[in-house]
């Protein structure tokens, strides 16, 4: 499809001949032909033109749920796709977080090339083990040959450290990510929030930051005798930012995400006992919260996930105790995290983490592929159940004030916008 994109700011720090320049961009076949002041619109071409409309490098998350295949009734790759472009998101990265589960080469070829003609791109991990909970490891490098960029069971610990040595040290010489998710199953125990004096006083069971903490420094240790190249996706606590700092001062091969409810909302929501709030791992204090923001703005963490976990209205209507875990993201990051950082910082913030996949990071540039997220970042709104787009509707952002409207996105030789 060719495209000519009118007027549009250019929020491209790292090119500051562009940056913040009012624009028209003219794209044919997916590549960028040409930037201009003024581009008379000529041939067979689509025109977008939007308020106030801004552009920025395409839009990254490295670790979204969708159902399918398996919990279709939860969403579809179609229609969550579909979300993930109309959201701001160019590339997403899919968690393992199905039936049947990613642990084998077939299974990763076939979610290529079921997603292949989609304009937001998808990235399968594969799960670290067989069956994503087990103690063996899984096709690790035929996985990796077919299109997966890294291996993780889903929010399941590696309870062995033996298992991890051996994975960081196996998959190296292909160049492997080993995720591993920080909780040490027995000092959570059974507990679902936040241990502190408020969560204990409403009666629910609470995981101490140190089961996060421990485990980070476990796996910091482990990674630090074997190499290899480790992420640590969704830490929630200061002591895991300390341990995480430490190791890349060192300069151990580590990378960590936050989720973007870790930087928006605190353990005090939980009065509440609203079920969207149970999250994995836990809301934590505001004292966490803080530092968080700070070591994303200074890269101790690397990038922002929205964590994106639709999840089927049974399973979260019902007691606390008993309900399941997640929230929706995707349509609430930028809004979040303009209101948080500016537009310019979130723009940023949001194009992060693609290189740590081995993916591609692009420029607004005549002659490269365009790849490219359109937003208008001063609309103010307060985010109603009935904005949400997806198909389930469990977000923990329902009634918050947000700031900044996303158009959607070109990319794949695809224009897909509201």
């Amino acid at each position: 499809m060719d495209v000519l994109i009118k007027s549009a700011k250019i929020v491209a720090p790292n090119q500051p001949e562009l940056h913040l320049k009012t624009r028209d961009i003219r794209i044919e076949n997916g590549t960028i032909v040409a930037i201009s002041e003024h581009i008379e619109p000529s041939g067979n071409i689509e025109i977008l033109e939007r308020d106030n409309l801004h552009v920025s490098m395409g839009w990254f998350d490295s670790g979204i749920s969708l159902g399918e295949p398996g919990y279709e009734e939860r969403e579809t790759l179609q229609h969550g796709l579909q979300v993930a472009a109309l959201s701001g998101f160019t590339q997403v990265v899919l968690n393992t977080d199905n039936q049947p589960v990613a642990d084998n080469a077939q299974t990763i070829s076939a979610l290529k090339n079921s997603t292949a003609h989609y304009a937001t791109q998808v990235h399968p991990l594969g799960t670290l083990t067989k069956a994503g909970n087990t103690g063996d490891l899984a096709e690790l490098f035929d996985m990796k040959n077919q299109g997966a960029v890294g291996f993780y069971d889903y929010k399941r610990p590696i309870g062995n450290a033996n298992l991890l040595k051996i994975a960081l040290q196996y998959t190296q010489p292909f160049n492997g990510l080993v995720h591993s998710f920080a909780l040490e199953k027995n000092l959570a125990g059974k507990g679902m929030v936040n241990e502190g004096i408020s969560t204990t006083q409403l009666g629910l069971k609470g995981i101490p930051h140190m089961a996060e903490a421990v485990q980070v420094r476990r796996d910091l240790a482990v990674l630090e005798y074997s190499g290899g190249a480790l992420h640590i996706p969704t830490i929630s606590t200061a002591e895991s930012i300390i341990a995480i700092r430490e190791a890349k001062a060192k300069g151990l091969d580590v990378s960590c995400s936050v989720a973007l409810h870790h930087l928006w909302l605190d353990d005090s929501v939980l009065s509440e006992f609203d079920t969207n709030y149970k999250l994995m791992p836990p809301l934590r204090t505001k004292e966490d919260q803080k530092a968080l923001r700070e070591a994303l703005l200074d890269d101790t963490i690397d990038f922002v996930t929205t964590d994106h976990c639709p999840m089927d209205t049974e399973r979260k209507l019902m007691e606390f105790d008993l309900a399941a875990y997640g929230s929706l993201g995707l349509e609430s990051a930028f809004g979040v995290l303009n209101t948080l950082f500016g537009f310019e910082k979130a723009a940023v913030i949001l194009a992060k983490g693609k290189s740590r996949f081995g993916l591609d990071e692009k420029e607004i540039k005549e002659g490269r592929s365009a790849e490219l997220s359109f937003f208008d970042p001063e609309p103010t709104y307060t985010l109603q159940k009935a904005d949400l787009k997806s198909t389930s509707k469990n977000s923990a952002f329902i009634g918050e004030a947000l700031k900044g409207k996303v158009y959607g996105i070109y990319n794949n030789a695809q224009l897909i916008v509201e």
